[in-house]
């Protein structure tokens, strides 16, 4: 607490009173970083201890989270009144003029302007207290009573000007002193301080939010086999932004990478992390490793996040600390990691310390969702430990449903409670997915703010066998004539006769290298979706790599071509060997298919 200034120094007992108005205002104002609160509490110290009523303007740009103006002829401007208080009504008092003059009330929430001559536009321009012996309007007449005497208080904090807080005495009280004057000044400045820390909070708190969401999917994403319904809620206001995300990410073969995860901790280094690390899953999607790589990789990234490289000190060196030390200098986060096969019905499940999927199953709509048995795993930036995957088939019109901790753990229950309910609201799922997300969120009372929320949930549909070519080549040359027969049969069935042409020349490609460079029985198949994918498997371990030909050679121009007629293609790992494949856009009638002749000619 600051000393009290000379010019309030009176008789004794004016003294105590104005020192346990001060001690009460250092208890009672800045409890939360909320502006409005934080202006309550001060009207719910001054009134009526020091005032009979008051009221609490700050600027529009101030409640934005900008930076608020300094004193000087440019300081008149819009604010909006965010607290008033009264031991004479409840109702709003006209203790201040707008610009034409007249005294109107100004209702808590209302934008108004001081006019230019007013004493609370002198206090704002000047950054000085003003006190005027009485106000030209009177207060309405239902009162029975006027204000006799006010002081207009702007509020500072770091030499900008926050706002205003007027406090008024009404007739047959005490008129303010000299004195007052500065124990008024003393109040508003503490809290000023209090308001600026939480302005300075709210746009922490925006910008955090705006990262976050720019983060996550656009709207309810597509999947190949799988509807899929999204929600996000962020914590309100008054709490810090969480880490929390969810992502669905496309993967060769119609396959779907489903991801939920968790930064620990609140606020826009959480946020930051949740960007670089949603970023970095990505990016491993794309080189299509097994879930539990994924996460051994994510792992390793997580760790090197939080670490200071300035420092100068290896991996080696910051492995072998322990304790809260270690801890401290790296992100910890959750997350689930699912990858589903339309083709096969199987999902492989990977987990780092996140909460279970929830499976219901259709054979059992009326019975109990399941939480699935995943082996839990550490946090990621832990370390020192292996992440595990499981396999689990899920039958067509399956319920999985991934989420955040936020969504089942409050206050109010245990996690165990809050689970159950999660279960109980997915029985008896109505048809449509938005209803069933809706459902969840209205039955597990969400709206208690205390975390973020991320919920992510998938009907399992899979890919219909019509829509499906599998077929098993020995390794011999003619393989690659019986391959492209095949593909054209195939094409001819799904009415997909434009793309014959282009399917039977990457096919031939694709067959030969697999001839060539990889070993044992060789697999071609077909998958028709929203796209078409040619797959071609065989036991071989060496990955194909795409290189320039010189004018000379006579070959390595295959997967250049691939390349030109294609609309991707890429190769991954299979527990047998590898898969080379390729991806069609399907015909719309609008634009017409590269010509196989032109980008053959165009690689010479």
């Amino acid at each position: 607490m600051s000393d009290i200034p000379v010019e309030a120094a009176g008789k004794p007992d004016d003294v105590r009173r104005a020192l346990a108005l001060l001690n009460a205002a250092g208890a009672r104002i800045g409890n939360s970083l909320d502006l409005e609160t934080t202006a309550r509490e001060l009207l719910d110290v001054a009134v009526p201890q020091f005032c009979d009523l008051a009221s609490v303007d700050l600027y529009e740009d101030v409640l934005a989270g900008d930076e608020p103006h300094a004193a000087g002829p440019g300081g008149d401007g819009k604010l909006r009144r965010v607290a008033f208080a009264s031991a004479v009504s409840d109702a709003p008092l006209a203790l201040s003029s707008d610009e034409s003059g007249d005294a109107n009330p100004i209702t808590v929430g209302s934008t108004h302007s001081y006019a230019y001559h007013s004493a609370g536009a002198e206090a704002l321009r000047t950054a000085r207290v003003q006190h005027t012996g009485g106000q030209d309007g009177s207060v309405p007449a239902q009162f029975g009573t006027v204000v006799q005497s006010t002081l207009s208080v702007p509020m500072v904090a770091r030499e900008r000007v926050l706002g205003l807080v007027q406090f008024s005495r009404a007739k047959g009280s005490e008129p303010f002193g000299e004195r007052d004057g500065a124990l008024a000044a003393e109040l508003a400045a503490r809290a000023a301080v209090c308001i600026d820390n939480a302005r300075l909070y709210r746009r922490e708190h925006e910008r955090a939010l705006i990262l976050q969401r720019s983060l996550l999917p656009p709207g309810n994403p597509e999947a190949a086999g799988l509807d899929i319904a999204c929600r996000y809620l962020p914590g309100n206001p008054a709490t810090e932004v969480g880490g929390d995300w969810f992502d669905v990410l496309e993967l060769p073969g119609h396959r779907t990478a489903l991801v939920v995860g968790d930064v620990m901790g609140r606020g826009l280094r959480a946020a930051v992390a949740m960007g670089e690390l949603r970023t970095a899953v990505r990016t491993l999607a794309l080189l299509d490793l097994e879930p539990a790589e994924v996460l051994t990789a994510l792992d390793e990234i997580a760790r090197g996040l939080g670490a200071p490289s300035s420092e100068g000190r290896g991996r080696q060196a910051r492995t072998q600390r322990t304790g809260a030390e270690d801890l401290a200098e790296v992100y910890l986060a959750t997350c689930a990691y699912a990858v589903y096969d339309p083709v096969t019905r199987r999902c492989t499940f990977a987990n780092a310390g996140h909460l279970p999927p929830i499976l219901l199953e259709p054979e059992d709509p009326g019975g109990s969702a399941l939480l699935l048995e995943v082996p839990k795993g550490v946090p990621l930036g832990v370390g020192g430990e292996p992440f595990e995957q499981i396999e689990v088939e899920l039958p067509d019109g399956s319920l999985l449903a991934l989420y955040t901790d936020g969504l089942v753990e409050s206050r109010d229950h245990p996690l165990d409670e809050g689970l159950t309910a999660f279960r109980t609201a997915l029985v008896d799922a109505p048809p449509l997915l938005e209803d069933v997300a809706d459902r969840v969120l209205n039955r597990l009372n969400v709206h208690h703010g205390e975390d973020d929320i991320a919920l992510l949930v998938a009907r399992v549909q899979g890919l219909p066998a019509d829509s499906v070519g599998d077929w098993r080549l020995p390794s011999e040359p003619r393989s690659v004539s019986r391959a492209r027969e095949l593909a054209r049969d195939q094409l001819t069935d799904w009415h997909l006769n434009d793309l014959a042409d282009t399917t039977e020349l990457l096919v031939s490609e694709l067959v030969t290298n697999a001839l060539r460079h990889g070993e044992g029985e060789i697999r071609l198949r077909l998958l028709l979706d929203r796209t078409l994918v040619c797959e071609v498997w065989d036991a071989g371990l060496v990955q194909p790599r795409r290189r320039r030909a010189r004018v000379t050679d006579e070959g390595g121009r295959g997967l250049q071509l691939v390349g030109l007629l294609s609309a991707g293609w890429g190769s991954r790992r299979t527990p047998q060997g590898k898969t080379v494949w390729f991806e069609l856009p399907l015909p719309d009638g609008r634009s017409k298919p590269v010509d196989p002749t032109e980008a053959l000619l165009s690689l010479f």
